[in-house]
């Protein structure tokens, strides 16, 4: 019954309930799950963009249109700027993004003190180099690190709230240049040393109006509580401001249980008001994946002051906004085939930009060693999931290593997944974490692939020759160390994941997050709605609740596997029900599988279960959308994953020694006819302009599979008939003086 009152209570307060997909009216925290700490938010039209600070990794942008799905649009300061540090806390401290005078500005410290400023035309940027802002006359202790910007719309106005020391509280009016000019608020009255610096460090100031009044927060330190002043003017008397000495959070507290830090509030529409704060998580065998993003409404109390929701363990109703088809926040899979890396990449510290290329070799990224080792790498923030790569090196000594891994914040543990070379001169694959190491010979060569898979605090190490037959190096690894162990002040990022060099430079042709020919750990959605998990299966299921699998690789052409049919691990004490599964979104997604669950003995009795599941590719985020009748538990679930078909043919090498085409040629499509995937390959005699689209037999266009500059080589296209009718279509390629079409017959 209580479940019911709570989906029932979701429907009628939700203005966009019957014109949105039940998965995006409730959201789980952490919004952004792994390191986000020291987070602002800024609405502008119909977007919100966060950052906040990054650290040693290259900090990032986030956006979105519903404050619950947040890509990576930008990140306004390159690794290669000669002032970044390179160190685990040397690098950028805070950080926040602001319309002014209808140009981009991005605001950030650097460790030490020294508050910079990049501007652009649009938030992807590209993003000026770093102008130093000018400490005002007046403030020996200079500008702090972890500030944010207010800009006042009524006078058009705009600050930089600033905090260096315990005791500098200050609020730096701006001029039209982005430095201060002479007008500065001095606070230093708020947490004055002789009274034993009552609010902490009053640290990550921000600032809001609402109903007229300013609301200025800031945090007691990095956990603390999290406090509020209010005036209706803006001003630096004592007697002016109204001080709320209790933390704001109130509520129900759930896994994150010390919020602080937060955003200035923003209001929607709909007048109701959101912040984006960061926690650790609430056990400390996780407290190495940082300080999260959370997604927190503000309410305001009969006297007006704003009072923050605790992040609860169970689901809570979404801000009133439309999604624009965002998939939720993880690592994203990498194919290598665009001309620059992917915003969601970061470099730890300073990199010359000459130290990795996607250009060197189409479809692959090099990465070259810098003093010793190079490594591009993304937020580690969920507890189960499989990396893959396939990567190209020929090691020589032991000090060579390319491959995977995952390392924690201070850089003092790696778990890592590689080729290289033993002390007795064999090459060979070997899996480590920390003093634990384990080994195979190298016995494919110089390209082979790779795999990293987490379950928890237990990690295990693969390889393979093709990509499809996997063999496993020696044992499992607890690495719970990995995740457990934290340094204080200037080490305190999270957990990071991605590929990495040493000793000699490497190319990478793919990087996978989340693998779904490999077991998915079913008690770790990112999202879900009605269920709970346990550290082993998802359970308390029952009907019409779901929960959401994030960022699943299903295969391509640069990854030749292609899903058949699904598996489920599955557990009722009941009559069972039915799982289904859908890509993107329940109802208005794509429904991919129907499994059907029975009565398996007990709770406690796993079986598999199968079904056939519809053709498809490339990366989704997919929803089990549970269906049954009665009150008592429908099932647990323990995992899930997808068998799949190899399919060599897709797989281009545009390697050293590859045959080099001597004329443009285009192939038949295969297979042919085709449902609803098929594979063009086509060969590029010399570099220049290539056009490659599929038309209809009246001459429309339906798809460009390629139009831009390809260097001389051999190349494999997609061609994705989904929701086109049956018939007959035309590939046509023109390259130079060359032109030449083929005839594709889909078939339903």
């Amino acid at each position: 019954m209580t479940r019911l009152l709570t989906l029932l209570n979701c429907l009628l307060i939700c203005p966009y309930a019957f014109a949105q997909s039940v998965s995006f009216r409730t959201y789980l925290n952490p919004v952004i799950p792994g390191d986000h700490p020291d987070p602002t938010l800024t609405r502008i039209g119909k977007y919100f963009y966060t950052s906040g600070s990054s650290f040693n990794p290259t900090p990032r942008i986030y956006r979105s249109t519903d404050l619950v799905h947040w890509q990576v649009i930008a990140q306004p300061v390159s690794a290669s700027w000669t002032q970044y540090g390179d160190s685990p806390g040397g690098g950028i401290w805070g950080g926040h993004m602001v319309l002014y005078n209808e140009i981009y500005w991005h605001f950030f410290g650097r460790g030490g003190g020294s508050m910079y400023f990049v501007t652009a035309e649009q938030p992807e940027g590209p993003w000026s180099a770093p102008t130093r802002i000018q400490v005002p006359a007046g403030m020996p202790s200079g500008l702090g690190v972890d500030n944010s910007i207010f800009i006042d719309e009524e006078t058009g106005k705009w600050y930089l709230l600033t905090k260096a020391g315990r005791q500098n509280n200050h609020i730096v009016e701006l001029g039209e240049n982005g430095q201060p000019t002479s007008v500065v608020l001095d606070l230093t009255w708020l947490n004055p040393d002789s009274e034993g610096n009552p609010y902490g460090w009053a640290e990550g100031p921000v600032m809001w109006k609402h109903n007229g009044y300013y609301y200025y927060s800031f945090a007691q330190h990095l956990a603390g509580a999290q406090y509020v002043m209010r005036s209706d003017t803006l001003s630096d008397e004592k007697s002016a401001w109204t001080i709320v000495g209790q933390n704001l959070f109130a509520g129900p507290i759930g896994t994150f249980r010390t919020p602080n830090h937060i955003s200035p509030a923003v209001m929607l529409d709909d007048r109701t008001s959101w912040v984006i704060a960061h926690s650790y998580h609430g056990s400390s065998s996780w407290y190495a994946h940082g300080r999260q993003g959370l997604l927190c409404q503000v309410t305001y109390n009969d006297q007006g002051f704003p009072v923050i929701q605790y992040p609860p363990n169970t689901a809570v109703q979404a801000p009133a906004l439309p999604s624009s088809g965002v998939p939720w926040t993880v690592p994203k899979s990498d194919m290598f085939n665009a001309q620059k890396l992917q915003p969601e990449w970061s470099f730890l510290g300073y990199t010359p930009e000459a130290d990795y290329s996607l250009t060197d070799r189409e479809g692959w990224l090099h990465l070259q060693p810098y003093r010793g080792s190079n490594t591009v790498v993304q937020i580690d923030g969920e507890h189960s999931y499989s990396l893959i790569t396939r990567v190209d090196f020929a090691p020589q000594s032991s000090s060579d290593e390319a491959g995977l891994w995952i390392i924690n914040g201070p850089e003092t543990h790696q778990a890592r997944v590689y080729i290289t070379v033993n002390s007795r001169g064999q090459n060979v694959l070997a899996f480590r974490f920390d003093r634990t190491p384990y080994e195979v010979q190298n016995t494919i060569g110089s390209i082979v692939w790779l795999k990293l898979v987490r379950n928890e605090h237990t990690l295990s190490g693969f390889y393979s020759a093709d990509g499809f037959t996997w063999n496993q190096i020696g044992q499992p690894i607890n690495a719970a160390a990995l995740d457990l162990e934290q340094t204080q002040f200037n080490n305190f990022t999270g957990n990071r994941q991605g590929l990495y060099v040493a000793g000699k430079p490497a190319f990478f042709d793919l990087y996978i997050y989340r693998d779904a020919y490999t077991k998915i750990a079913a008690h770790n959605p990112a999202n879900a709605f009605g269920v709970s998990a346990t550290t082993s299966d998802l359970r308390s299921i029952n009907n019409n609740d779901w929960a959401l699998y994030a960022g699943v690789e299903f295969g391509g052409s640069a990854y030749p596997v292609y899903p058949v049919s699904m598996e489920l691990e599955a557990a009722s004490a009941s009559a069972g029900g039915i799982v289904e599964m859908w890509l993107d979104s329940i109802d208005t997604g794509k429904k991919i599988a129907e499994c059907h669950v029975e009565n398996t003995g007990g709770s406690t009795t796993f079986k598999v279960f199968s079904a056939e599941v519809d053709s498809f590719s490339g990366r989704h985020d997919v929803y089990l959308r549970f269906l049954g009748t009665g009150t008592q538990e429908l099932f647990r679930i323990r995992s899930f994953k997808f068998s799949g078909r190899y399919n060599p043919r897709t797989l281009v090498e545009n390697a050293p020694g590859t045959d080099v085409p001597r004329s443009f040629s285009l192939k038949q499509n295969y297979p042919n006819p085709f449902n609803p995937i098929t594979q063009i390959a086509y060969s590029v005699a010399r570099h220049g302009f290539v056009s490659l689209k599929v038309f209809n037999l009246h001459g429309q266009e339906v798809e460009t599979l390629f139009e831009g500059v390809r260097p001389m080589g051999n190349y494999t296209a997609t061609f994705d008939g989904e929701g086109l009718a049956s018939g007959l279509y035309v590939c046509r390629l023109e390259a130079a003086d060359f032109s030449a079409s083929k005839k594709l017959m889909l078939l339903r």
